[in-house]
Formats: C-alpha cells, sequence, structure tokens
C-alpha cells in the first residue's frame, strides 16, 4: 500500500540547482532540485553510503559528496562507469508541502 506524506514545507525546499537530506518516517531522503524539477531519491550513495542530500546538481544528477558517483534524478541509475542504483520517491508538491510516497516503507500510524 502507497501513502504520500509530508517531507517539508515547498518554501523549505532546496531552489534550482541545489540538494538537501530530509527524512520522512525513518527514511533518509536526498531532495534534488533539477531547473524546478523536484526529486526524492534514497539519500545513501551505495558505494560507500555518501550522502547524496549533501552533494551536488550536474545536468540532471545528484553527484555524491564522497567519490563523485552520479545519479539520475529520474531513474536513479548511476552514470557509467559505475553499475549502481538508488532508490527514486514519487514526489509532488501540494497545498503549499512537498510529499513523498515511500510505498510500503510508511509506518501505519503516519497515514
Amino acid at each position: 500500500m502507497s501513502q504520500w506524506v509530508r517531507l517539508c514545507a515547498a518554501k523549505e525546499s532546496p531552489a534550482p540547482g541545489n540538494v538537501m537530506e530530509a527524512e520522512v518516517a525513518g527514511v533518509a531522503i536526498c531532495l534534488a532540485n533539477v531547473e524546478g524539477r523536484l526529486s526524492a531519491l534514497d539519500n545513501w550513495c551505495p558505494h560507500r553510503r555518501g550522502p547524496l542530500g549533501q552533494g551536488w546538481i550536474e545536468g540532471e544528477a545528484v553527484v555524491c559528496p564522497w567519490h563523485s558517483w552520479a545519479f539520475n534524478t529520474t531513474t536513479g541509475i548511476a552514470e557509467p562507469p559505475e553499475r549502481a542504483k538508488v532508490d527514486i520517491f514519487p514526489v509532488k508538491v501540494e497545498n503549499d508541502e512537498v510529499l513523498v510516497n515511500l510505498g510500503d516503507n510508511v509506518p501505519v500510524n503516519l497515514a
């Protein structure tokens, strides 16, 4: 069962070209703004668990600040030559709040 949960106020979301870290329901999220489009990714790089929300944007990718692995903000797939992927979560802005859909990862009491 999927549920939309509040991640942050829209005014707290990153400006275009920036990323931020957030946590909801115990899930660490990297919220990225690529040219005005928000994307929510798993915050932890699979290489060495670097915090993607402390990285930066290059084109359509979030770059890990530790070893520069770059993950596409739409697919979660790392740019070659790495063969890795991070989870992508649906995100939307509604009533001036950024909502994210964590799928089955949301505790029932947050519904």
